[in-house]
C-alpha cells in the first residue's frame, strides 16, 4: 500500500517496525513521529540534518523506549570489527591519524532558467516538510536534493558519515572533536546547488586526528576516471606508529609495506536491527541511534565551518594550516588536484572555514552565534522537531 501522508501508515496498529529512507531533511522529524507513534525504526544515514535535531531524535527514542537502528551498516560488517579489534590491540603501535576519503564523481545538478515543474502527483508542501518551500531551479527533484543545504548535506555528510563513523568507531570517541575546520568549495559546474563538491575537512579528535577528503569532480580535466587515494575510491586508513590498516580492504601493512593481516567480511546490519527489535534490547544493535546522532554530528561540524567560511587566496589557507602539518599534506592534495581542473586558487575561488571550538559536552560551539544557529537549525510550520530534552 502506499501513503501520501507517513502518519496515516504510523497509524497503523498492525505495523511494528518501520525502514526509514527519507530524504535526510526529513529523517528527524519522520523518526520522532514514528518513535511516538509506538514503531520501532531503521533510519538511513545521515541520520539527521541538523546537530540539535539528532539528539532529540536519540530522545524521542529513550522517551518512547524504541529500538532504532542508524543505516551505518558497515558497523555489521566483519572485516571492520575485526581490524578495528585488530588495531586496538596494539599490533601497530598508537594510532597517530586517520585518513577518510569520499571519491565520487557526480554531474552537475543543472541550472535551469525557469523552476522545475512539480509533477501533479506530488503533494510539494508535504515534500519540502520541515526545509523551506522554494522553487526549485536544478534538473532533478529528488536525488539531487541532497546537494542543496536547505535539504541535504552534501558528500561529506551523506557519504562522509560512513567513513567518519568507522573513524570514530576505531578510535573509541563516544563524542564530538575539540575543534574542526573545513576548506574547499564547488567547482566547475555553474548550477543550482550550494553544497561543496571538492572539501577537506579536519576533525581534532584527542586521540587522533582525522582526516577526511571529498573530491566530486573526476581526477583531471579531460580523464574519465575516479581520483583514488593510496588505490582506493572510499575508504579509511588507520596511520599507526608501525604501519598502516584499510578498513575498507580489510588489509593491514608494516611500514616496510609488507601485508601482515587480513579480515574477512560478512554481517547483516537490517538482520542485526530485527534481532534486536525481537529482543527488545538496544543493546544488541550493532548501531544505535545514539552512536549515529554522534557521527552525523561530526559530519556536521565541518559543514559548519564551511558554511561559515569565505573566499580565500592560496597565501592565506596557507597560513591557516601551516601549523598543522597533516592539514597542510591535505591541502597540498587538494590543490593538486584542483590544479588537474585549470581551477585558479589564487583568484579567490576556494572557500576557507574558520577553526571551531566545539563544547562536546554540549553539542555545540563556544562563542560562536551564527556556528550555533546552524546547530539548531531551521524549520517550517507546521513541522517543526519538538524538544524532548526534558
Amino acid at each position: 500500500e502506499q501513503y501520501v501522508d507517513m502518519r496515516d501508515m504510523f497509524d497503523r496498529g498492525d505495523i511494528d517496525v518501520i525502514g526509514n529512507a527519507t530524504q535526510n531533511y526529513w529523517h528527524g522529524l519522520s523518526t520522532i513521529w514514528a518513535c511516538q507513534a509506538g514503531k520501532h525504526i531503521y533510519v538511513e544515514k545521515p541520520l539527521s540534518h541538523y546537530i540539535w535535531e539528532g539528539r532529540q531524535m536519540v530522545n524521542a527514542a529513550r522517551k518512547y523506549g524504541r529500538i532504532v537502528q542508524c543505516g551505518t551498516q558497515h558497523r555489521s560488517e566483519t572485516k571492520f570489527a575485526q581490524g578495528i579489534e585488530w588495531v586496538r590491540k596494539g599490533n601497530l603501535g598508537k594510532i597517530k591519524y586517520i585518513t577518510a576519503f569520499a571519491n565520487k564523481p557526480r554531474a552537475s545538478c543543472g541550472k535551469r532558467e525557469t523552476p522545475l515543474p512539480i509533477p501533479e502527483t506530488v503533494d510539494y508542501d508535504l515534500w519540502c516538510g520541515p526545509a523551506k518551500k522554494v522553487p526549485i531551479y536544478r534538473d532533478r527533484l529528488q536525488y539531487d536534493c541532497s546537494f542543496d543545504f536547505n535539504t541535504g548535506d552534501g558528500e561529506s555528510c551523506n557519504q562522509g558519515v560512513h567513513e567518519v563513523d568507522v573513524a570514530r568507531w576505531c578510535l573509541g570517541e563516544k563524542r564530538l572533536p575539540r575543534r574542526v575546520m573545513s576548506i574547499g568549495g564547488r567547482f566547475v559546474f555553474n548550477d543550482a546547488c550550494d553544497v561543496p563538491n571538492t572539501q577537506i575537512i579536519y576533525y581534532d579528535f584527542p586521540t587522533a586526528p582525522v582526516l577526511y577528503e571529498v573530491h566530486n569532480l573526476r581526477k583531471s580535466k579531460d580523464s574519465t576516471e575516479a581520483p583514488n587515494f593510496r588505490g582506493e575510491r572510499v575508504g579509511v586508513i588507520v596511520n599507526c606508529e608501525g604501519g598502516s590498516v584499510s578498513l575498507y580492504r580489510g588489509i593491514a601493512w608494516d611500514n616496510d609495506g609488507k601485508q601482515v593481516a587480513s579480515f574477512s567480511d560478512g554481517g547483516d546490519h537490517f538482520a542485526n536491527f530485527i534481532d534486536a527489535v525481537r529482543s527488545g534490547r538496544r543493546e544488541d544493535l550493532n548501531c544505535d541511534i545514539l552512536e549515529g546522532h554522534i557521527s552525523t554530528a561530526v559530519c556536521h561540524t565541518g559543514n559548519i565551518s564551511y558554511r561559515l567560511g569565505r573566499k580565500a587566496s592560496n597565501r592565506r589557507m596557507r597560513r591557516a594550516v601551516k601549523k598543522v602539518p597533516l592539514f597542510s599534506e591535505m591541502y597540498d592534495r587538494l590543490l593538486e588536484h584542483l590544479s588537474a581542473h585549470d581551477i585558479d586558487v589564487d583568484a579567490k575561488t576556494v572557500t576557507l572555514g574558520p577553526w571551531l571550538q566545539i563544547d562536546r559536552e554540549n553539542e555545540c560551539f563556544k562563542e560562536n552565534k551564527r556556528a550555533n544557529r546552524l546547530v539548531r537549525g531551521f524549520y517550517r510550520e507546521p513541522y517543526t522537531v519538538p524538544d524532548l530534552s526534558s
